[in-house]
């Protein structure tokens, strides 16, 4: 009966790079309670961080630029507000030129769409539909 002999495989070890990396980045072990176990997983899942993170800002390596919600949604609605003032105004705002300098005026105030009222209606204009034929 043939025999085999078993032949035991190198266990290869780690390579250069590894070494150097385990040497420059040690592992870091520690044992804490439930509260600051939850508060980390937190910061880890709703903020995006990291381990590594968390402990960069509590040694004050990082600053840590977390704004509230509130602030954030402030800022994005004052700035769609402006935008939306600003299209509106580009597509339906009336203007005309001062008759005395030549500068653009807008139609904003009561008293200016009063006085365009006044002035449309005195001088007759009316919608298309209600011309009478036979004038």
């Amino acid at each position: 009966m043939n025999r085999m002999k078993k032949v035991e495989s190198k266990q290869r070890g780690d390579p250069p790079s590894r070494k150097r990396y385990e040497t420059s980045h040690p592992v870091i072990s520690l044992r804490t309670d439930e509260e600051i176990r939850n508060g980390l997983r937190e910061a880890k899942e709703k903020k995006g961080m990291s381990c590594v993170d968390v402990l960069k800002v509590g040694l004050g390596l990082t600053e840590l630029t977390i704004r509230a919600e509130e602030e954030i949604r402030q800022q994005a609605y004052e700035a769609g507000w402006e935008r939306g003032n600003e299209v509106a105004s580009n597509l339906y705002a009336v203007t005309y030129p001062c008759s005395k300098c030549g500068k653009e005026m807008t139609v904003d105030t009561d008293e200016d769409k009063k006085a365009i009222r006044k002035f449309l209606t005195s001088s007759g204009w009316h919608h298309g539909d209600c011309s009478d034929p036979y004038e």
